[in-house]
């Protein structure tokens, strides 16, 4: 049985798309889910069909809001939801933290509670993007604003281990992220990364631009923070863009309202491949513990799928992987400089 801690006060909505997802959760796979949040708002929630029964509470007075800096609200407030929950995680008593919350209080809980895996300089947010022919991983998209090149190293490191456990691949494909294809091409952190992936042992394929990435070239995008985080909201604004056009105009006139009635099916999946919810949670990949983040606007079905990557991370052994992956890195003592 995988046990999983859903901290129930983090989307956007909380706790009601939580308390969809757990009872989900214990129907489709009948593990353990543990909700953690205020017990007094929680629990006369769960009694009414009985699920109570089936989904434990882990008390939480306390919440991290979406408003929060999350860095000094996880600092000065201890028994927040998040808090409780990587405790628990801590402590051997669940297998994986699933969160729709504040990432910079998911960021700093999980460095506070259970610190960096050794070796490891920087954790790096890690989600899965719809590509051509799959899915590919892009790290990191907002955790690290400032990086330096070792850091970019060890993102690849750690997703290509992610790609490997989760996608299947023997041997991921790594590309940085960069502005150009050629070596040349990128400011001086990409100039710097550049040699050092080149010798690390990695499937590196060279720079790659945003299309490569889209087009299935790259297994694992690298990249700084900044960059990730640009990169992944203007992949979603387009993507919105794009569907809501679409709609707005197959129903502009009766001839293209009759051609979208007949294509509605393919035009149903595509918006179903491009839905964010469709990929759940991005690991946070690097912390002493399975911890995986969701967008603040996850309802039960974004959290569900959260849930069923956290589940297959903890089942195949990502953990393990990924301190084998960092041995070399061990000699080097983790720094904040």
């Amino acid at each position: 049985m995988t046990r999983i801690v859903l901290d129930a006060m983090g989307s956007d909505q909380h706790p009601a798309p939580e308390i969809d997802a757990a009872r989900a959760a214990v129907d489709r796979w009948n593990d353990a889910v543990i909700l953690s949040g205020p017990r007094a708002r929680l629990e006369p929630l769960l009694v009414p069909d009985g699920a109570g029964e089936r989904i434990t509470i882990a008390d939480a007075p306390e919440v991290i809001q979406m408003a929060d800096k999350g860095a000094t609200a996880a600092r000065g407030k201890a028994e927040n939801s998040m808090a409780v929950g990587m405790e628990l995680l801590r402590q051997g008593q669940a297998d994986a933290f699933v969160t729709a919350g504040n990432t910079g209080g998911a960021m700093t809980t999980a460095l506070l509670r259970l610190g960096r895996m050794r070796g490891v300089r920087r954790p790096a947010l890690a989600p899965m993007f719809p590509v051509a022919g799959g899915r590919a991983v892009v790290l990191d998209i907002g955790a690290n604003v400032d990086c330096k090149p070792e850091f970019l190293v060890q993102f690849a490191v750690m997703g290509s281990v992610y790609a490997q456990v989760v996608l299947g691949v023997p041997s991921p494909r790594v590309g940085l992220l960069t502005n150009g294809e050629e070596a040349g091409k990128g400011n001086e952190l990409i100039h710097e990364t550049y040699p050092l992936l080149e010798s690390s042992g990695l499937n590196f394929i060279g720079s790659v631009e945003p299309k490569e990435i889209y087009a299935g070239k790259a297994d694992v995008a690298v990249t700084d923070g900044f960059t990730g985080n640009v990169f992944l909201k203007t992949s979603e604004s387009v993507a919105r863009f794009l569907v809501d056009t679409l709609r707005e105009e197959i129903t502009a006139g009766p001839i293209t309202a009759a051609g979208g009635l007949l294509a509605r099916p393919a035009f149903r999946r595509v918006a179903r491949i491009l839905d964010p919810a469709e990929y759940g949670a991005a690991p946070l990949l690097g912390v002493n513990g399975l911890v995986f983040v969701g967008h603040g606007r996850s309802d039960g079905r974004a959290l569900v799928n959260a849930i069923a990557v956290a589940r297959q991370a903890a089942e195949a052994g990502l953990l393990d992987a990924l301190r084998r992956a960092l041995e070399p890195f061990l000699s080097r003592e983790p720094s904040d400089s």
